[in-house]
């Protein structure tokens, strides 16, 4: 075997453990992100649901209508006088 050769296969070899080396840094990354999608979602879920349960008990409870102030000033009937 020549000194070529020798070098030719040492590279091969090289370039294959770098492969090796870039492709479980690759599914290290993919799982991360994975896992982050997947907490991110179950976070969002129980953040619309807990919504959802509170616009529930909204529904449930009946609203009572805003009263308004007592108006100051002529009654109407005092209107009706003035206006004759």
């Amino acid at each position: 075997m020549t000194s070529d050769q020798a070098q030719q296969r040492a590279e091969r070899s090289f370039k294959q453990e770098a492969r090796a080396l870039d492709g479980r840094k690759a599914m290290t990354e993919y799982e991360s992100q994975a896992h982050a999608t997947y907490e991110k979602t179950a976070r969002l879920k129980s953040l619309r649901l807990a919504k959802e349960a509170q616009a529930q008990t909204e529904e449930q409870t009946p609203k009572q209508p805003k009263q308004r102030p007592a108006r100051k000033g002529k009654t109407s009937a005092e209107n009706l006088k003035v206006q004759r």
